[in-house]
């Protein structure tokens, strides 16, 4: 039902998104005072209004007239005599759409007292202190007589009664002698303008356009301000710059006040017939068309079957042949709605100009892609209805998206267009469907599955072309426009026809109003499978209407309108911020709640109904539940982690639609989303006898967003058990049918006319409270509400749920009594949870709800087992028995479905194993040959390995027989070379003393022969060497010169012999540097460490050995000595 009220009075403070509260800039507002200039002169008064009007109202007539131009509310904008006013505040007014005179409207807001108008369906009777006047332009409008003008006053809160009664009392008080006598002239739709004349000289004073006028209220009954009545309007060019002033106004009799009010109604109401018309004929005619949407595919024999439909989605199959077959029917006459010209002729379709695919929504034209034509043409059996059929190849890469597997939890979206050729109209018109599918492996076996085509409706609205239309196309490429007649005149003399005489049709719109459903819904389909339902409910169920159950789901990402959108499980903001005063009581009450946590502090009930502070929240909920040290549950946790539960499936579909509007719970995988499933998942392995409930993960997520996830398992539990919520699910949902009957009882105790307004449009308390009941207020109202009574809960049980319950139906009260069927359970479900949004409005229902007493809930219960207890003795026990039949049967189909469930695993799960096998198997062979070449590969190294060991070994042993080789030479050719350096010392001691002899000798001579004074004279002075005299050797000298001689010829020969030797020294060791090099190669260290000493001990023994040969003979010292040349010749080689 559509709301015609305006909004609150609270939303227009700081809630309200269609005004802004202007300050006030002087004194003088802070309280409203009628100000009249030159000390209260009326004429005065008079002449300060007159001024701000223009000179056009000295020409109006008195109202009193019925011909005069006064009582005309259709002046141009410019004409008028008010401030300039903004259309702002129209949507909550606006009133004009045709929907919204079907509904009752409402001038007041939801909470407001009787005092504020409620309009009754009436017409005010003709009485003198008011008149109905004809005008030709405006239509009727009403004028009353004797009102009394009291002021105006600015006003912060334009829809706010208190404030407006505050006004009025203050301005009724001030102006009993200052108050204007004018006439108030209401026109009879909205339209006109409210219009304001002096009652005097029937000048208007000011006047007030329908739309800027906000709210409308009474005085009191009973006091002063009972003949008084006020409205309030805004004036302002734009919203920043909006004013709102509140006017009011007395009656000298009391009984005008309400037909006063009932006239404002009315005008609101109502909308002018001329318009009505003439919106009717602009709009043309319109054409209503259902069209069907089924996909095929191909089966294994070449046939094409149609595919499975979910609710919301095709089911489909990749790589697959596909065919897309779609109906064009003229819907029935009960689609075409009011509003528009009766069309008798229909359209007919001549061809199908293109069938297109394209995946996503939203698809530009361009972007779709055409699809090959299989078939076109009437049907056979019904010859409106138009089929066409086109092929689509899952291989082309253009439908890559469309023919990849999709995940369990996403959908794919698809969009289909058709482009139809109809009589009458030039240009083909193209119908789209937007629709859902989800893509399936290529060997997926659907085993139940409807076959309900997709149908949507379409509106098709047209207008008869004339001769002079420019088309579109021309005017796009540039040509100038010719001047046209207008299409919506009464007069149509130029419209076109085709050759055939046809009238030729100019396309307005195509609308896509949606998917219809021609057959009515089964029944069956309710949120929770509850086990029985009362009588009325079967009834209510066979009377068309669907009483289902309210859904504890979260809403998906439906395309509804803003008011039709279900408020987001996990809204809203809650505010950290708590008073010192509060802050400082807690702080006094928990260390002793603390130090015994088995009993409550005193004062602690009153804090908790006030509501905890955020902060404390998770501590003090732990307290209440006597689980703040539970160690053993904590551990109980992390055991049950790690066991198995049957219901994971349930448990992630339902963790990823849980709070989806908080961020800690909104990333799919996420940090919040894994510690919710491990609670629902550790719970429902707990408690096996009910397992995990529908709607658990609501109330987990509450706690879990106070306190880490073991302290949330634990709280969980106590509530479950301790406060009685697992009881709910057990034997069939029996207790929760006996909490249903008792809400009822209490409605119809403390709510009788809520009660009797149910049962007369067939609500029944399941329909709107079993979310309540199930998920303790948590599913779908602000969080700030949640947590508020979730610390009542957790304080006095489950009592406080029918508290709540009954608290929320009071302060709804006026709104569900003027709600029909459908209206009450739509508020239920997306109105009432947006309506505590605003944290006072949540206190102020805590408040109510902690007033209400339900101290017959024992007797009530008792009541109901009683009730039980008569209906099981007076059951036939043949209608027993086919319930218990129809329930075995009914558990009988589940397990057969799960069963097949079951199966499909099972066949998914080994065709999976097989495939995974097989690529096992395949790796496993590759591994083998790997294996194997790997292996040979080190049989080649183990043999070179020993190849290359026996080779060190030989290098080693060769070196070994070389090196002593070398040492045994050494060592001979020392001894040889010291032999040669003793007989060397020997023979230069004796050729020494040779030489002394000999000198002694030859001076001897050389004596004897100076005393000869005969030889004397021959001898010279001895100037030369002996050789140089021609003195002949002695033999012996001669032998010892020769055997000199022979000893440096064997010391050059022992020389040349150890040159030898160092040069084969020298090619062992490059040998030996060779196998050094390629025992690095391999890499055996062992085996260079070995080599490296010995290469190093041959050098030590080659520097040796060169230092004993590079030892010299010493020299004698004798001058001309050969043997010491010959040494150090000989010497030189070795040098080199």
């Amino acid at each position: 039902m559509e709301e015609c009220s305006s909004l609150r009075s609270s939303d227009s403070a700081g809630t309200s998104e269609e005004y802004e509260i202007v300050e006030s800039l002087s004194a003088q507002d802070s309280e409203p005072r009628l100000n009249i200039a030159n000390n209260g002169n009326m004429d005065d008064l008079q002449n300060e209004l007159t001024e701000v009007m223009k000179e056009k109202t000295s020409e109006s007539s008195s109202p009193n007239g019925v011909d005069g131009s006064t009582n005309s509310c259709t002046k141009k904008e410019e004409d008028s005599h008010s401030l300039p006013m903004q259309d702002v505040h129209a949507p909550p007014l606006d009133l004009r759409d045709d929907r919204l005179t079907k509904s009752e409207p409402k001038l007041e807001s939801e909470h407001h007292s009787d005092n504020a108008v409620e309009i009754p369906r009436m017409v005010a009777s003709e009485d003198c202190n008011f008149q109905r006047v004809r005008n030709e332009d405006s239509g009727d409008y009403t004028i009353f007589n004797r009102v009394m003008y009291l002021g105006a006053a600015s006003i912060n809160a334009p829809r706010s009664e208190a404030e407006i009664q505050r006004n009025m009392h203050i301005l009724n008080a001030q102006a009993q002698e200052q108050a204007l006598e004018v006439s108030v002239s209401v026109p009879s739709n909205s339209e006109g303008c409210v219009i304001i004349y002096d009652a005097t000289s029937g000048t208007e004073m000011t006047r007030f356009k329908i739309d800027s006028i906000l709210f409308c209220a009474r005085g009191k009954l009973e006091t002063t301000e009972a003949r008084c009545f006020a409205f309030t309007s805004s004036h302002g060019e734009t919203q920043e710059s909006a004013i709102f002033q509140c006017h009011v106004f007395r009656c000298q009799i009391p009984e005008a006040v309400a037909r006063v009010l009932i006239t404002f109604a009315a005008t609101f109401r109502r909308v002018p017939k001329s318009k009505q018309v003439k919106e009717q004929k602009k709009e043309g005619q319109e054409y209503f068309f259902d069209i069907s949407l089924e996909i095929k595919e191909e089966d294994s024999k070449g046939n094409f079957n149609v595919v499975p439909r979910d609710k919301e989605f095709f089911k489909l199959r990749s790589n697959i042949e596909k065919q897309l077959l779609l109906t064009v029917t003229p819907a029935p006459q009960s689609t075409q709605m009011g509003g528009m010209q009766p069309n008798v002729d229909e359209l007919v379709v001549e061809r199908c100009f293109g069938l297109l695919i394209a995946p996503g929504r939203r698809v530009k034209h361009a972007d779709m892609n055409l699809l090959e034509m299989v078939s076109m043409g009437h049907n056979v059996n019904d010859k409106r209805s138009y089929v066409i059929s086109g092929h689509w190849d899952p291989a082309d890469p253009v439908f890559d998206v469309l023919n990849q597997e999709t995940p369990k939890d996403r959908r794919v979206s698809m969009t289909v267009a058709i482009d139809l050729v109809m009589r009458g109209i030039q240009e083909p018109v193209r119908f789209v469907i937007e629709t859902k599918v989800r893509v399936y492996p290529q060997n997926e076996r659907f085993w139940y599955f409807t076959k309900k085509p997709l149908v949507h409706l379409f509106s098709l609205k047209l207008k008869q072309g004339l001769k002079n239309d420019v088309p579109k196309q021309k005017i796009e490429e540039g040509e100038p426009p010719v001047s046209t007649v207008d299409p919506y005149g009464d007069n149509q003399p130029n419209v076109e026809h085709s050759p055939q005489g046809d009238k030729q049709f100019v396309v307005l719109s195509v609308d896509n109003l949606g998917e219809v459903e021609r057959w009515r819904p089964s029944a069956m389909s309710l949120s929770l499978n509850l086990s029985s339902l009362t009588s009325s409910t079967l009834s209510s169920l066979s009377t068309g209407r669907s009483p289902s159950i309210a859904s504890i789901e979260t809403p998906g990402g439906d395309e509804d309108s803003d008011d039709d959108e279900p408020l987001l499980s996990g809204s809203g903001e809650v505010s950290k911020d708590c008073p010192q005063g509060e802050l400082d009581l807690w702080r006094q009450v928990l260390p002793k709640w603390q130090a015994s946590p088995q009993q409550i502090p005193k004062g602690v009930s009153g804090l908790v109904k006030r509501g905890i502070p955020e902060a404390l929240r998770g501590e003090v909920w732990q307290l209440l539940c006597g689980c703040s040290d539970d160690t053993d549950m904590m551990e109980t946790y992390k055991v049950l982690l790690t066991k198995d539960c049957p219901s994971d499936q349930v448990i992630q579909r339902d963790i990823n639609r849980t709070f989806p509007a908080h961020d800690y719970f909104k990333e799919a995988g996420g940090v919040g989303q894994d510690a919710l499933y491990k609670i629902s998942r550790a719970y429902a392995v707990y408690d096996e006898e009910v397992g995990y409930c529908q709607g658990l993960s609501f109330l987990a997520a509450a706690l879990l967003l106070h306190m880490p996830e073991e302290q949330t398992f634990c709280v969980l539990v106590k509530i479950m058990f301790e406060y009685g919520l697992r009881d709910l699910f057990k034997d069939g949902f029996e207790i929760l049918h006996m909490r249903f009957y008792q809400l009822a009882k209490l409605m119809e105790e403390l709510l009788p006319e809520i009660w009797l307004h149910f049962q007369e449009q067939g609500v029944e308390v399941h329909m709107f409270a079993s979310q309540w009941f199930l998920t303790l207020y948590t599913a779908k109202f602000p969080l700030f509400m949640v947590f508020h009574y979730l610390d009542l809960f957790l304080l006095t049980g489950v009592e406080s749920v029918f508290q709540v319950a009954l608290a929320l139906l009071t302060m709804s009260k006026k709104e569900l009594l003027s709600l029909d069927f459908e209206g009450i359970l739509k508020y239920f479900r997306v109105s009432l949870p947006k309506k505590y949004r605003n944290e006072d409005v949540a206190r102020q229902l805590f408040k109510v709800a902690t007033s209400i007493k339900v101290k017959k809930l024992k007797k009530y219960e008792k009541e109901y087992l009683a009730i039980k207890e008569q209906e099981a003795l007076q059951e036939d026990p043949v209608v027993r028995l086919e319930r218990e039949n129809r329930r075995l049967l009914d558990d009988n189909m589940r397990l057969e479905r799960e069963n097949d469930d079951l199966a499909h695993e099972l066949v998914t799960s080994k065709i999976g194993m097989r495939h995974t096998i097989d690529k096992l198997e395949d790796k496993c062979d590759t591994l083998n040959k790997e294996v194997k070449y790997v292996t040979s590969k080190l049989h080649e190294a183990e043999e070179e390995k020993k190849r290359l060991l026996l080779e060190a070994n030989q290098v080693k042993e060769m070196l070994k027989r070389e090196v002593e080789k070398g040492d045994l030479e050494s060592q001979r050719n020392g001894v040889i070379i010291a032999d040669y350096k003793k007989i060397c010392s020997q023979l230069s001691e004796r050729l020494d003393k040779e030489q002394a002899a000999n000198a002694h000798t030859i001076n001897m001579y050389k004596t004897k022969v100076s005393s000869c004074e005969k030889c004397s004279g021959v001898l010279s002075p001895v100037t030369c060497q002996p050789g140089e005299l021609n003195i002949e050797e002695s033999p012996a000298v001669t032998k010892l010169h020769q055997q000199v001689r022979e000893l440096e010829l064997e010391l050059a020969q022992t020389k040349l012999a150890l040159v030898e030797s160092e040069c084969k020294n020298q090619d062992l060791v490059h040998q030996l540097g060779t196998a050094m090099t390629e025992l690095q190669a391999a890499k055996n260290t062992w085996f260079q460490k070995t080599l490296t000493s010995f290469s190093s001990l041959k050098e030590r023994t080659a520097s040796t050995s060169s230092s004993v040969s590079g030892s010299s003979v010493p020299n004698s010292g004798i001058p001309g000595s050969g043997l010491t040349r010959q040494l150090s010749k000989d010497s030189n080689p070795e040098k080199v």
